[in-house]
Order: C-alpha cells, then sequence, then structure tokens
C-alpha cells in the first residue's frame, strides 16, 4: 500500500494530456501553425514587490459585544467601547473610524475631552488611555497602569484636566489629564464614612462635581451610601444612608438636589437642604398589592434627570425597573416619564447603556434634551425626545448586517456604474417608515469623497434566506437592495411530512452566490440542497416559477464488483434503469422528493430581482441530498453549473432543461488516474430519514459557547471507521451516447432499494444520541469558532483534512455506516480542537479512504477542449478535491432560433492536469499575461415593453482567446490553483509552463485572480494566516505577509479578494473588515477617511441674572490645580500606578492634525489665545480703574472727616 501512495504522489506532480473523446461539437483538428508554443510566451509583468502592503482601511457594521457608550456634545462625535477592546468613532455618514487596544482589554467606560479631540478609556485590565482623535487615525498619547487597585467608574468635569477615578476599594483617585500622572490628593473611603460605620461602602459606582459648586464631589458607593466631599476644606458636607444598592445617580442642574436608582425598581429623590431621608420614593413600574405589600421589580440600571426649557416638567428617563411577575414576557423597556406621561419603550435586545443628548455641555444650565442614544446588545437606536410619540431616527450606519446570521459574502469591484442607481432606486421602495424627520443627531466630523473612486459591491447571504446588496463605494457601506429567496417556496407546515422536521430550522440559508453584474443574472446557493435563479427587472410580474428536480446521489452500494454482477441481475438490466415514481414502496416516503416545495402557482414579484427558476436535488433511498459544493452560471452560454460530493449538473436555463447529471468518477471515463477499485455492496442500509440537510449552525448566543458543525462529523470516525464501500461512486444512469449526454430531456434515474426496516430504529437513535451534537440548524459564518484537531500521524491528519474541505465548501461527507461507530467522547474531541492546521500530506496520498471525489470548482469560459483543436469553444473547467482538472467542451447552436430549440451537446475530453490538494479558483490569460472575461450576455428588461419593429434579440459579448491578442497567433494560459500550489498550462497544448508550490505545512482558504495597478496578481489566503500574492504568468512571489492568525472558520468561510488591491472578511458575527494590499490604496488611504476633529468653537457659558448671581445662584469656580498639583498635593505613591508613554505627548496632540483642516484649527486655536490674553489684559485695567476709584473716595471721605479738626485733634 506505501508503494501504491508513492505512485500517487508521484502521479500528483505530473501533467498528463487529455484523453481524446468525441467532438461534442467543437472545432477538432490538428494545431495550426499560429498556435503558440512554451518558448513564445514572453510576458512583460510589471508588479513588483512594492507594489503591494497590507493595510486595514475601514470595519462595517455593528460593534460586536459592546460594553459603554459617550458622547461629545459639542463635536457631535459618538464612541462605542466592545469586551474584545474595539473603540468605534462614529460622526457624519463616512466618519466612522475603528480603534483597538492592543491588550485586547474590555473597555468599560469611555470618557470625551469635550472639543478637545481626545478620549480616555478605561479598561479591564484596570488601564486607561488617552486617545488622540485630532488625526484620522487616532493614537494612544498616554497610558497609566493601576496596579493595586481595580477600576470602577470615571469622571472629567467639562474645561477641565483633572480626571476622577474610583476603584473598587471604595478610594477615589485624580489623575491630570496633560501628564497622565497621579496626583498626591486621594479621597479614602474610611475618611468619606463615618468612622462608626464597620461595614465596607463597597465599589465607587458614580462620582461627579455638584453644579452648584465645582469645589464638591459626589461620591456614590454601592452598598447605598452617598458622600459629598469638600475638595478644599478635605471633609465630608453630608452623607446619605439607604437600604438598597445605587446603580446611578443624576443631579438637578441646579444642584439642589438630584435622583438615584436602586436594585429594588425604586428611584429615590434627595434635597440637600435634608439629607436625612429622601424627599421622594418611587417605584416607577411597582404596584402595591392587595396585602399592602410592593411588587418586587428588577434594578434600575441607570437614571438620567433633565430639565427642559420648553417644559416645566423634567425629564426622568431610566432602563430596567419592570416588575418580576410582569417581565418574564416583556423585552427590555427604556422608560420616558414626562410629567404624568409615562411613555415605555420596548426593545429588540437587552440594553447595554443609554445616554441623553442635551444643546448645552454645562452641567449647571437647563439641559434641554432632545434624543436619547440606545446601545442595545445588538442593535443601536436613537429616539427623538422632541415628538410627543419618541419615534426613532433612521440609522445612516450599516447597523443590520447581522439582522439575520451572515452565511456567505462577495465582493465586486469596478462594477457597471448603472448598477448601484438602479439597486437602489429598487431598494427605497423597501425602506421602513415612520422614522423621525429630523436629521440625524450624531454629526460631527467631515468627509468628503476620495479621488479614486469606482463602484463597488458587496452581497451578503444570510441564514433565513435573504440577500443584501451593499454599495461599498469609497469605503463607506449603504444599503442597496434585499432579496429574500424563502419567498419561492411555500411555508412549511408543521405535521407535514418531511415540512414537519423543518419547521424549527433554517432551510433556506444561502451557502453561495454567483452573481454577473454585466447581465444581471443572480444565482443562490441554498443549504436545502436548491439553486434559484434571479433575472432583474424594473417591471413587476406574475411569474411561473420552473421547478427542476435532480437526481444526484452516488454512495458505493451503486458500484457493484464484477463477480457479484452475476447474482445482482437488477444491476444489468436495461429495464430497471427507468425513473422510481415518488412514493413507491422500495423509495420511501421521501424518495425522490426535494427538500422545499416550491410554489406552484403564479407568483406576483414587484420590481428587482424575480425567480425565474428553482433547481433542487432530491432525496434518494433515504438519504438526503448532499450540499453543494461549487457553482457557476454564465449568461451567454445560458448555462448554469454545480456540483457536490456526488457528481456534476448542468442545467440549460433557456430551455429550462437538465443538460448534465454525472457522477464525478464518470467525468473521468476511462482515463481515471486512480484506477480505483470497485467495491462491493455494503450491508444493512439504515434509513436516514432524520437528516434533511446537514446544516449550518445558529447565530452565536453565547459568546464562551463553541458552535459545532455537522461538517466535522467525519473527525469523529477513526480510521477503522472509515467505511472501505464509500471508495467508489457511480453517476445516475442519463442516456448516455459515446459518453456523452445527448438529450437535453432526459430524466435521470437509478436502482431503487428497499430500506432494511429492521435496523432503522435502534442505529439511527445513535446518531443523535447523547454524545453528538444538534447537526440540523443553519450555520452561520458569522458565528463560526471551530478549530480542528491535530493528529500527529498521516491517517489522522487526513481525517482532518477531509473535515476541514467539508467545513470550507460545505460538503457533507458522511459515513453511509455512521450507526456502526461507538460512542464518541466529546471532552476528548475538545482537547485536540486547538488548531487549524492540515496534515501536511496531500489528499492523493490517502485516496484509499477518499471515498466522494467533490466538485470544489467550476468555470465557464472560452477554451480548447482537446490538445487537437483548433479553434476556442464553450468549455466548462471543473476542478475536483482531489486537485484534478477536467475540461468538459460544449457544443451551443449559434443562431438565437436554435439556441432556444436544438440540444446542447457536451461531455468530458479527459484530465488535463493534476495538483496537490483541493482545486480553488480557474482563470484565463491571454498570450500578452491580459485577464480574458467570461462572455455575458448584455442585459435587458425580460418583463419591458416589446417593440414591434425591432424584436428582441440577444445580444453577446464574448471575450475568445483569439480574439484577444495578436501576437502569439491562438491559444491562451489557464491559471489553476489548488490549496498546495498554483499551476499555469499553455492551452490547447495543455503544457504545464510554471509551478509554485504555495505551502507546504498550511493550505489555501481563498485564491483569486484579481487586478492591481493595471495588472493581475494570483491573491491568496493561507490558513495559518498568511496572504500572498503570486505574479503571472511567472507565480513570482511578490508578497508574503502573516496578517492574522485564523482562529476560527468565520474568517475561512467569508475571506474573498476583488479588484483594485481590496479584500474583506468577517471580522466578529456583526462586523466586515476591508482591506488593501496594495502600496497604491494605502498610500491614498489617508485621504479617503473622514477627519474626527473638526475646529468649533466652545459655547458660552449662560449669564445668571442678577438676582440668582447675588443670592449665589452661579456655580462657584476652583483653581483645581492649586489643589491637585504636585506643589500642594505631593506625589502619588510610584507602586500604585505605573505611568507608560505614548508615541506623542499631548504638547504635540494640536500639532497632529494635517492638511487644510490642521492648519485652519492651529489658527483658530491661535486666534482664541490671542482673544483670551486681550479679554484678560482688558478685565485687568479694569479691575486697575476700580481700584483706583475706590482709593480715591476713600481718600475723599477721609479729607472731609478731618478737614475742620485741629492738629491736636487728630
Amino acid at each position: 500500500m506505501k508503494k501504491f501512495r508513492k505512485v500517487l504522489d508521484g502521479l500528483s506532480s505530473s501533467s498528463p494530456g487529455g484523453v481524446a473523446s468525441p467532438s461534442c461539437g467543437s472545432a477538432a483538428g490538428t494545431p495550426t501553425a499560429h498556435a503558440p508554443t512554451p518558448q513564445d510566451i514572453h510576458v512583460q509583468e510589471t508588479l513588483v514587490s512594492e507594489n503591494f502592503q497590507i493595510c486595514k482601511t475601514v470595519r462595517h457594521g455593528f460593534p460586536y459585544q459592546p460594553t459603554c457608550l459617550a458622547f461629545d456634545p459639542v463635536q457631535k462625535i459618538l464612541a462605542i467601547g466592545s469586551r474584545t477592546g474595539g473603540i468605534r468613532i462614529l460622526g457624519r455618514p463616512g466618519v466612522d473610524c475603528y480603534s483597538q487596544h492592543e491588550s485586547g482589554a474590555a473597555v468599560l467606560q469611555l470618557q470625551f475631552l469635550i472639543n478637545e479631540g481626545a478620549l480616555v478609556t478605561a479598561c479591564a485590565d484596570d488601564t486607561l488611555h488617552l486617545w488622540n482623535l485630532r488625526q484620522r487615525r487616532p493614537a494612544i498619547l498616554h497610558s497609566l497602569k493601576f496596579n493595586r487597585e481595580r477600576i470602577t467608574f470615571c469622571h472629567l468635569p467639562f474645561q477641565s484636566k483633572w480626571l476622577y477615578v474610583g476603584t473598587e476599594r471604595g478610594n477615589t483617585h485624580i489623575v491630570n489629564i496633560e501628564s497622565f500622572v497621579l496626583s498626591g490628593y486621594v479621597i479614602m473611603w474610611n475618611k468619606a464614612i463615618e468612622l462608626a460605620t464597620k461595614a465596607h461602602p463597597g465599589p465607587v459606582v458614580h462620582l461627579s462635581d455638584s453644579p452648584k459648586d465645582e469645589g464638591k464631589l459626589l461620591i456614590g458607593f454601592e452598598s447605598g451610601t452617598v458622600v459629598q466631599w469638600d475638595l478644599r476644606a478635605k471633609k465630608v458636607d453630608f452623607r446619605i444612608y439607604y437600604d438598597e444598592a445605587i446603580h446611578s445617580v443624576s443631579w438637578h442642574h441646579e444642584g439642589k438636589q438630584f435622583m438615584c436608582s436602586h436594585s429594588d425598581g425604586s428611584l429615590t429623590m434627595w434635597n440637600l437642604r435634608n439629607t436625612a431621608r429622601p424627599i421622594q420614593i418611587t417605584y416607577p413600574h411597582g404596584k402595591i398589592l392587595k396585602d399592602g405589600r410592593k411588587e418586587s421589580c428588577k434594578p434600575i440600571l441607570k437614571v438620567e434627570y433633565k430639565t427642559s426649557r420648553n417644559s416645566s416638567e423634567p425629564y426622568v428617563i431610566f432602563s430596567g425597573g419592570l416588575s418580576y411577575d410582569k417581565s418574564g414576557g416583556r423585552r427590555p423597556t427604556l422608560t420616558i416619564m414626562h410629567g404624568k406621561a409615562i411613555t415605555v419603550l420596548e426593545m429588540d435586545h437587552p440594553i447595554v447603556e443609554f445616554l441623553v443628548l442635551c444643546d448645552t455641555p454645562y452641567s449647571n444650565e437647563v439641559q434641554d434634551p432632545y434624543a436619547v442614544v440606545v446601545l442595545l446588545e445588538k442593535d443601536f437606536i436613537v429616539v427623538d425626545l422632541t415628538q410627543s410619540n419618541f419615534p426613532i431616527f433612521e440609522n445612516p450606519y450599516p447597523m443590520d448586517i447581522h439582522e439575520s446570521p451572515v452565511t456567505c459574502t462577495a465582493y465586486f469591484a469596478e462594477c457597471p456604474p448603472d448598477i448601484i442607481p438602479i439597486l437602489y432606486s429598487i431598494g427605497a421602495k423597501q425602506k421602513k417608515t415612520g422614522y423621525s424627520h429630523k436629521e440625524w443627531p450624531v454629526s460631527g466630523g467631515t468627509w468628503t469623497l476620495g479621488s479614486q473612486t469606482y463602484p463597488e459591491i458587496i452581497v451578503t447571504g444570510h441564514a433565513d434566506g435573504t440577500v443584501k446588496f451593499w454599495d461599498a463605494s469609497a469605503i463607506t457601506l449603504q444599503m442597496l437592495y434585499k432579496l429574500k429567496t424563502s419567498k419561492v417556496f411555500e411555508k412549511p407546515k408543521a405535521g407535514e411530512g418531511r415540512a414537519g422536521e423543518l419547521v424549527e430550522e433554517d432551510p433556506y440559508a444561502v451557502q453561495m452566490v454567483s452573481w454577473c453584474p454585466h447581465s444581471r443574472l443572480f444565482c443562490v446557493v441554498g443549504i436545502s440542497a436548491h439553486v434559484i435563479l434571479y433575472r432583474f427587472s424594473k417591471h413587476d410580474a406574475n411569474t411561473q416559477i420552473v421547478s427542476l428536480e435532480v437526481r444526484l446521489q452516488f454512495d458505493s452500494e451503486d458500484v457493484i464488483s464484477p463477480s457479484e454482477a452475476e447474482n445482482n441481475p437488477c444491476f444489468s438490466d436495461p429495464s430497471s434503469h427507468s425513473p422510481q415514481p415518488p412514493g413507491s414502496p422500495g423509495s420511501g416516503t421521501q424518495d425522490s422528493l426535494p427538500c422545499l416545495k416550491v410554489k406552484s402557482r403564479p407568483v406576483r414579484m414587484p420590481p428587482g430581482y424575480q425567480a425565474e427558476m428553482v433547481v433542487q436535488l432530491q432525496w434518494v433511498d433515504g438519504e438526503p441530498p448532499q450540499q453543494i459544493t461549487s457553482l457557476d452560471i454564465n449568461s451567454a452560454y445560458g448555462l448554469l453549473a454545480f456540483g457536490n460530493c456526488n457528481g456534476l449538473t448542468v442545467v440549460d436555463f433557456l430551455q429550462k432543461t437538465i443538460l448534465m447529471c454525472m457522477g464525478t468518477l464518470d467525468l473521468y471515463g476511462a482515463a481515471d488516474p486512480y484506477q480505483r477499485l470497485t467495491r462491493s455492496p455494503r450491508k444493512n442500509r439504515q434509513s436516514t430519514s432524520d437528516f434533511c440537510m446537514r446544516g449550518l449552525s445558529h447565530f452565536y448566543s453565547d459568546s464562551k459557547k463553541r458552535i459545532r458543525t455537522s461538517y466535522q462529523s467525519l473527525t469523529e470516525l477513526s480510521d477503522n471507521q472509515v467505511s472501505m464501500d464509500m471508495e467508489k461512486s457511480k453517476s445516475p444512469t442519463s442516456d448516455h451516447v459515446n459518453g456523452h449526454c445527448t438529450s437535453p430531456t432526459s430524466q435521470p434515474c437509478s436502482v431503487g432499494k428497499p430500506r432494511i426496516t429492521g435496523v432503522s430504529e435502534g442505529p439511527r437513535l445513535t446518531r443523535r444520541g447523547p454524545g453528538r451534537p444538534p447537526f440540523r440548524k443553519a450555520q452561520s459564518a458569522a458565528c463560526m469558532e471551530i478549530s480542528l484537531p491535530v493528529s500527529s500521524h498521516t491517517e489522522g491528519g487526513h481525517a482532518s483534512r477531509r473535515a476541514m474541505l467539508q467545513q470550507l465548501h460545505g460538503v457533507s461527507m458522511y459515513s453511509h455506516d455512521e450507526h456502526h461507530t461507538t460512542s464518541y467522547n466529546w471532552s476528548e474531541r475538545e482537547s485536540r480542537e486547538n488548531s487549524f492546521s492540515r496534515s501536511r500530506s496531500s489528499s492523493v496520498s490517502s485516496i484509499d479512504r477518499d471515498t466522494k471525489e467533490s466538485v470544489t470548482t467550476l468555470q465557464f469560459g472560452e477554451s480548447y477542449g482537446r490538445k487537437g483543436d483548433a479553434l476556442p469553444t464553450a468549455c466548462l473547467w471543473v476542478g475536483t478535491s482531489l486537485g484534478v482538472v477536467l475540461l468538459l467542451p460544449i457544443s451551443i447552436p449559434t443562431e438565437e432560433e436554435e439556441r432556444m430549440e436544438e440540444p446542447i451537446t457536451m461531455g468530458p475530453s479527459g484530465t488535463v492536469l493534476m495538483l496537490k490538494g483541493s482545486v480553488l479558483r480557474f482563470a484565463f490569460l491571454d498570450c500578452g499575461g491580459a485577464l480574458i472575461q467570461s462572455p455575458y450576455e448584455v442585459w435587458r428588461d425580460p418583463n419591458g415593453p416589446e417593440d414591434p419593429d425591432r424584436p428582441r434579440r440577444r445580444k453577446l459579448i464574448n471575450f475568445s482567446p483569439s480574439s484577444s491578442q495578436e501576437a502569439c497567433g491562438d491559444g491562451h494560459l489557464a491559471v489553476v490553483c489548488s490549496e498546495k500550489q498554483a499551476k499555469v498550462i499553455l492551452m490547447p497544448t495543455q503544457a504545464v509552463l510554471f509551478t509554485h508550490n504555495i505551502t507546504e505545512s498550511s493550505f489555501l482558504l481563498r485564491a483569486d485572480v484579481v487586478s492591481v495597478c493595471n495588472s493581475v496578481c494570483l491573491a491568496c489566503f493561507c490558513a495559518n494566516g498568511h496572504i500572498m500574492t503570486l505574479s503571472l504568468p511567472s507565480l513570482r512571489p511578490l508578497m508574503d505577509i502573516n496578517y492574522l492568525p485564523l482562529t476560527d472558520l468565520r474568517i475561512a468561510r467569508t475571506f474573498v479578494f476583488t479588484n483594485g488591491g481590496q479584500a474583506l472578511y468577517l471580522s466578529s458575527p456583526t462586523e466586515i473588515q476591508r482591506l488593501t494590499y496594495s502600496q497604491e490604496m494605502t498610500d491614498n488611504l489617508q485621504d479617503m477617511l473622514g477627519e474626527l476633529f473638526t475646529p468649533i468653537e466652545t459655547p458660552e457659558a449662560q449669564n445668571k441674572g442678577f438676582l440668582k448671581g447675588f443670592f449665589g445662584g452661579n456655580a462657584q469656580t476652583f483653581d483645581r490645580e492649586e489643589l491637585f498639583g504636585e506643589a500642594a498635593a505631593g506625589k502619588a505613591s510610584r507602586s500604585l500606578a505605573q505611568h507608560i508613554p505614548g508615541p506623542m505627548g499631548l504638547e504635540n496632540m494640536k500639532a497632529a492634525a494635517g492638511g487644510v483642516v490642521g492648519d485652519l484649527a492651529r489658527a483658530r486655536i491661535a486666534l482664541d489665545q490671542r482673544g483670551e490674553r486681550l479679554g484678560e489684559l482688558e478685565e485687568r485695567t479694569a479691575l486697575m480703574m476700580n481700584s483706583a476709584e475706590t482709593f480715591s473716595t476713600h481718600a475723599h471721605q477721609v479729607m472731609l472727616k478731618h478737614k475742620d479738626k485741629k492738629w491736636y485733634q487728630l
């Protein structure tokens, strides 16, 4: 066996020539004199390593696992912190910045330096960071690490450089924002409480200075104690004790009273004149029961107490507080109390934090709130307070990417310029109504359209069957159009056969998409083994959806050895090759039926993408259809091809017929390079009716929960458990003539086999036993956090490799004898799930167990079907999981009338070449090195009005190799990339020109041929986190950068490259991360990003009336520097906190802003400083004049007093 494997490994590095087959309509003949040879190929490559650089550009979507919120009322920008250490700063549309703490610690609190262009973050690792926002990419200026105490709360007064920091021990420290060092002034907890108090007051949960006097600091402890500390006198003014724990405190703007929220769902109002007891205790959602007791309520986690100029009644806004009896079935709520009116807003997700937006940044002025920003666990909304019905604002940010879990992504750059406006016009009709008519309140920052912009579209598929089109031009993201694929099918009803099994599942989950922007054809592959073809129309229509069902199910039992043919006459009996009607006795209740039912009645479809045809795979012998692993569509040919681990299906969507349905082995014909032996049929078939789909997995339910899918089921099998009878597969019995299909209407069929009922019940339970996870939930690419086991021996490593193939390409290759496996210990498996590495052995070295060869990639294009062809013809390139490349020539009638009536013939022409690992990508270059696009049909509206004078005709754009070049004669280059290596071959001679082994220890997850800097290259993303680019056609390495460690399959399944040096992936279940690998775009990125800081004059404080000022209504100011500075307070202990300087200090912060905006900012700041100095000079002059007048008055009074007195009377 070892020698046999070595022979197979040798075959993988060779390039066998194609085997001749009947012509299938291709132009057969000997190569012409103009056919190029390898010596004739001299491509001038222009790309060099200096053209490439990896750089993250922008992150879209909702911040994953948000923790806190902050708002700058002057700059009008908003910041959101997350549990993973990320910060999202949002302004007007286009101003969207993401920054990350290197430590990855959760962000506990955010504090803006209002109108200063800076932000303070407090993280879970007890570190404070000062961020500079006066540059397009925020950077850390200073950090301060607390060593002995845990940070619990921070407060920064407006226009102050001293930050109050509360700790878990109950102490309050003070930090200088400019130098980011601790002051020697400390408020110890034992000095804040009474000496007679024996219990510790708990952590500090609130800090705020009094609106009436900045020298008074209000400190709230968790236990219910509130202390007002006199900063000047260093003593307590008053203490408040309450039985319930405190969650938040909010001042009235006059500074005479404040409100507290408590853990029992109560709100208490306290007046400074009498602090012995609260002046008011309310339970907003608690009622008095019949026995006189209060209803127990949930805690009120936060309360905001705001006054308004337009109303004498204040706003009291809080979250939580519902009674436990009512909250069981109710959603999280935000309550707005305004006078006697109480409005309860129910939220779809738990509330993380909320902020009330006010016009003034001064705490001692009437707040006049106008909006409430509510941060939910999975959403972000803003409520308009100025209208009585409290509508929400329409969110301009793409915060709903995760509305349904993302299962696949596609990225299209340099789209036709008319596609975005037409999608936007159609999608505008889908938008919801009822939003507030006011402008979005978060309007800070500046953003301008960059000079280098081109149409870009991102397509996302979701678990509920929806597909979303996004405008991604100029590094922004805006929703264009939403398509619901589930409307094609009848809704499953409980208790009706197979539909009853799917009611609680996600049967419409989108697995992959294929889109041609030029012809506007769109194809969707679903998890239930279905393919939906859509055409775009500007008009609505009533359409009858065409439904085709394909019997594409092959297993080892269908292949028998010659010795058993005599004992099994049914295999050789021609009469047995007839379609088996659904529901026949031998087929079971689910045989010859698809997983879903297409609507049979005409369906009214609105303008946009309208379903034309649905192709579904059928159940066979109680086995569910295998998931589709590859897809390609070509509008010029009118063909659709898809494959899975059983074989290949080609559909003519113009004639609505199945053109080909063949097993993978039949694609080889007599040229199977492995010469696999047949196996005897297996025994004891088991029904698998309890599996309709080997599904994808539910959306994340908990950040700590590791979700596993059925894609890993094969890794549970040990070597002796992998059934040998899975070695073979067989094509369906279509009508074949000379090895290729000639009848487009032929019905594929196979021999029906009765189910063995004697072993159906017992073994069936073992497939969903307590040791196995559920498999049928829809898998979200957004939530996969799956690692593959690592095995030190070759065979175990191969099982890991196969499991990885299943997870990446959606192949569900499970053992038919799964009921013979022993119970699997999940704890043992979890201990091995710590890596994404594969075995170094290629797929060929373990072919003896790779039973089902999957079709992993497909590509239509103009090529040469055989070595002897003189002219290019339509071809289908097929790549398999064993690294084999097959070529299928297609004969298509040229006239449009014939195309709609005459059949298309196609058939395999043999193996072109072999590579290590699964084939991932095909691309075609002309002999000059230019990329050859696939032919397409120019879009025309299928429902548009017809002109009788100008009948409709198909307009085809063909990029034939012979028409794209003059030099070197006919021929073209084919680029083939697999998981391990890439090859460039010359067609039609099929000579291998260049070979490059991309990786040995890992494997590729994604490979695309993209255009960069007016040239083309091969871009690859490896499982070890490396991003690589190779020149074409020489496959010379240009870039190899370790970009990110691959920690879960979410990145693997969503990573995609596109033209222009861009790529994207799902960085979290709710966010899309875009990046560039082009040096040119990296250099221009600064001009494309928005400015977070804009120079704005700080609003002046309102002047109080004379009487208010006379009676002490004005806030008292004091010099904090005099109290907290080193001269007065001394230095803090060095062991308490460690200062970590950033790359730049605060003194350089104002000079960090670049460009014209920075110059204007500096000029404005200098002007403000000059005005302040002139104002100070004027004030000093006035004081001197007042002093002189006072002195003159006193001198005159003294003179009058002693005017008539003698000298001896003085």
